[in-house]
């Protein structure tokens, strides 16, 4: 009887194996049947990026023209979200902003956040010395406030928007680290592993095929969670005078300055980036929870 079940559970081991991947306009579909709202965040965060690709054709005015005659103008009246201080169109300088900010912080937490990852798996996995070195690095890193530290860097390298990317990687890669790290030391003490081990798997094959993937869904939560973070940051080295030129239009910078300055005479200028903002960080957690349920291998997710 025993063997009749061993050979049933081969035989249903391999039609698994065998049986063919769904082609990828069949996987999509199934993914945004089984996980609607993470397929809307994906929609959101496309229109996003399509938006930031296409802005020239798609903006119905220059992001930089000013006009005295629109200064201040309502939303609704020539202006379709209206005018700022200077008589710039909010829509234009939105859909311009949509480049950088998203590439200041997609790019920032894709390499702080990615790096951050492989370093504190390969720290745990390693211990002893290259453990001991790394987090003390960490520790002298995660001393200082995000702030002052993003200010210490811009003020040597100087005020740019490639400056502003690496001072988020900076601050961005401590705390992925020490995450990922204390993770890792989990994972690597569970049966799998010291089975992997026994039968002399190379450290390489087991970092890939057995830490990594349990490891994706705090990368992918760490991701949503400091991409908003990025964002407010780029905002506020902006505001200091030492991030992007307030002349460039990012969502941050317009958030800003509508808000600490414009807000009682025009509050749209604070709204509409506000708005911007928290429509692609909802879009990204969105999506991200949903490819944590696909990806993680103790949530059983799939498409």
């Amino acid at each position: 009887m025993s063997m009749l079940k061993s050979a049933d559970a081969t035989q249903a081991e391999t039609q698994f194996r065998l049986r063919p991947k769904p082609a990828p306009p069949a996987a999509l579909f199934r993914f945004a049947r089984r996980y609607p709202l993470g397929a809307l965040g994906g929609a959101i965060l496309l229109a996003m990026v399509l938006t930031a690709i296409f802005a020239p054709w798609i903006a119905p005015h220059d992001p930089q023209a000013t006009s005295v005659e629109r200064q201040y103008a309502r939303p609704g009246s020539a202006l379709i979200l209206g005018g700022d201080q200077l008589g710039r169109d909010v829509l234009s300088r939105l859909i311009y902003g949509t480049r950088i900010s998203l590439y200041v912080g997609l790019l920032s937490v894709g390499i702080g956040v990615t790096a951050g990852t492989l370093i504190g798996i390969l720290s745990a996995y390693a211990g002893g010395a290259v453990d001991l070195v790394v987090q003390r690095l960490v520790d002298a890193l995660m001393g200082f406030p995000p702030i002052i530290l993003a200010l210490g860097l811009m003020a040597a390298l100087g005020a740019s928007m490639n400056n502003v990317v690496i001072a988020l990687v900076v601050i961005l890669l401590p705390g992925a680290t020490r995450v990922v790290r204390a993770q890792t030391l989990s994972i690597k003490e569970l049966d799998y592993v010291l089975a992997a081990r026994a039968i002399n798997a190379s450290p390489l094959r087991i970092v890939l095929r057995h830490i990594l993937p349990n490891v994706a869904a705090t990368y992918i939560v760490l991701s949503t969670i400091t991409l908003g973070f990025a964002i407010v940051v780029e905002a506020s080295l902006s505001f200091l005078g030492v991030g992007i030129p307030p002349d460039v239009p990012t969502w941050g910078g317009m958030l800003t300055l509508g808000a600490s300055r414009y807000v009682n005479i025009a509050p749209w200028l604070a709204i509409f980036p506000g708005i911007a903002i928290t429509l692609v960080v909802f879009a990204v957690n969105l999506l991200g929870d949903s490819l944590r349920d696909v990806l993680d291998p103790r949530l059983r997710g799939g498409i």
